[in-house]
């Protein structure tokens, strides 16, 4: 039977839904942002909620994600999957398209239906300035619903392959439950490896952008790291 990783979300949160699941670090500009499971969910159902709801998309609709790692990228993304939609991996023609403040430029080669920019700022704040073409995602998303019951339908076969990545990956680094993974997101961009391995395994994320190694050995005791994703 194929996975879904709505599933998978779900059963990570399960457990505790008052723990972090998603702890967000720029070194940049000293944010830190902590998502609990219950938190990151809620997140995900307002995604789905406007995608489904807002769009009336769902299975066989195709999304674009021009985003960096990020705890909001991590919500769009489950989002995106939980209501059916096909994360496009190349560019090309997709129904709706989120996109970093920063990279609006290359919208142009994403042809999509609706679009919504992301300024990844602290405190998930909102755009100065919204680009011509664009809605700004996090207004947008607020409105929405804070429950989203998941398509019945497992998603297929490229979401069978994410899975089956992110559970390699996860099985050779011996992730549990009971871990905390430190991810460096400049050298881990894929959201196989800072977002699906280890949730497939239930572990945590601290995951920490514009990474300044000078913190790290403070960070990984302050956070309770038990492993470095690598």
């Amino acid at each position: 039977m194929a996975e879904n990783i709505a599933r998978v979300l779900a059963d990570a949160v399960a457990s505790d839904p008052t723990r972090p699941l998603l702890t967000w670090y720029d070194d940049a500009t000293g944010e830190r942002t902590e998502l609990s499971g219950a938190t990151l969910a809620n997140w995900v159902a307002k995604t789905a909620n406007l995608l489904v709801d807002g769009l009336t998309l769902g299975p066989d609709d195709r999304a674009g994600v021009l985003l960096p790692p990020h705890w909001q990228t991590a919500a769009v993304l489950l989002g995106c999957w939980s209501a059916g939609l096909t994360v496009a991996e190349v560019a090309g023609p997709v129904d709706v398209l989120f996109a970093a403040a920063d990279r609006v430029t290359e919208a142009d080669a994403w042809p999509a239906g609706e679009r919504y920019a992301l300024a990844l700022a602290p405190f998930a704040m909102p755009l100065r300035e919204v680009p011509p073409g664009f809605l700004d995602y996090v207004v947008e998303v607020r409105g929405h619903g804070d429950h989203f019951t998941p398509y019945a339908p497992a998603g297929g076969p490229v979401e069978e392959d994410l899975l089956a990545r992110a559970r390699a990956r996860a099985t050779a680094a011996g992730l549990t439950p009971d871990d905390r993974v430190l991810v460096d997101a400049a050298r881990h961009p894929d959201p196989v490896d800072w977002l699906l391995t280890p949730l497939t395994a239930g572990a945590s994320v601290v995951l920490c952008g514009n990474a300044d190694e000078s913190r790290l050995p403070t960070r990984r005791t302050s956070e309770k790291v038990t492993r470095d994703l690598t």
